[in-house]
């Protein structure tokens, strides 16, 4: 992988990627298809991968953090690019899209804190890569992109980054990958279902699933929800790190957290078990509270928990 910044440095994320408006319904279960149940409460906070990842990695990781993305100019618009600027986020390079709407994610989450998710894409979905491609871009140290926009975009923006900089791909929605895309990726992180999908076989074991990813690219992280999660590069053995034992409350904005804290990580030069380590704890803390965004820890409750952990 690219070289990267020395230890001890905090180093600078930019991420590319979607911005939402999430409305949060909380229910005892999810509801059957055809079926009408009565929810417990709503909610509306700012969500979509990208914004929660960003968060995540200013907030949680102590990263410089950029956010590359689009909005409309609504007034949910506003409130999106407001809430990132609060967590000290870079707002210079996020387009403001005439005739488009911002983007909104509808999200049910139940007793044990599982979730559903609906996502309406708009602005999302008209972001180019002129827009992409910017000058913010070349100022990574890593950049950290989703699936959520095209993935022409995302390619657009890799292309732009300086030498040396990591391009992480977090492939949430699943999609086969785009060979320019592809070809540029240095980490990609996936949940098992996504794995799956992306590697055609969900009765076929993670080894075997992983082996054909790294296929494609050069390494592999798979998140693993309470069983942690595993990195795997083409040469070596696996690196497993176990998650904390927590009660999790709502699940939503975990995988947001975990790669957003492991790309501040790997920005400010930390290894790889270290970064996965400090990550685990960040999404750990997320799913004891509500929310994506809302549920991002701070640097200082992260260095908490570890403290806690090594005693």
């Amino acid at each position: 992988m690219p070289e990267q910044p020395p230890a001890g440095r905090a180093g600078r994320v930019v991420v590319v990627g979607s911005l939402n408006t999430d409305l949060t319904v909380t229910t005892a279960r999810h509801p059957h298809p055809g079926e009408t149940l009565l929810a417990d409460a709503v909610r509306r906070s700012g969500g979509g991968k990208g914004a929660n990842q960003a968060v995540a990695a200013a907030r949680a990781g102590g990263a410089a953090t950029a956010m590359v993305g689009a909005v409309g100019t609504d007034a949910e618009g506003d409130a999106l690019a407001a809430a990132l600027e609060r967590d000290g986020v870079d707002t210079t390079a996020l387009a403001r899209l005439d005739g488009e709407p911002s983007g909104l994610a509808v999200i049910t989450v139940d007793a044990g804190g599982e979730n559903t998710i609906l996502v309406v894409a708009g602005a999302n979905a008209a972001l180019t890569v002129d827009d992409a491609a910017c000058a913010v871009v070349a100022t990574a140290d890593v950049v950290l992109a989703q699936l959520e926009v095209p993935q022409d975009v995302v390619a657009g923006a890799a292309a732009a980054r300086r030498p040396g900089a990591l391009l992480v791909l977090n492939a949430a929605p699943s999609a086969p990958l785009v060979p320019a895309l592809a070809e540029q990726v240095d980490l990609l992180i996936v949940n098992e279902h996504e794995a799956a999908d992306l590697a055609g076989g969900a009765d076929r074991s993670l080894d075997d699933l992983v082996g054909t990813l790294l296929e494609t690219v050069p390494a592999v992280l798979v998140t693993l929800g309470a069983a942690g999660s595993r990195l795997q590069r083409r040469c070596g053995e696996p690196l497993v790190v176990p998650a904390p034992v927590v009660r999790a409350v709502d699940a939503v904005g975990a995988g947001d957290t975990y790669c957003g804290v492991l790309c501040a990580a790997l920005a400010a030069g930390l290894d790889d078990a270290t970064a996965m380590r400090r990550a685990s704890a960040a999404a750990a803390l997320a799913v004891q509270r509500p929310g994506a965004q809302d549920a991002v820890p701070t640097t200082a409750e992260v260095e908490a928990a570890l403290a806690d952990a090594d005693r």
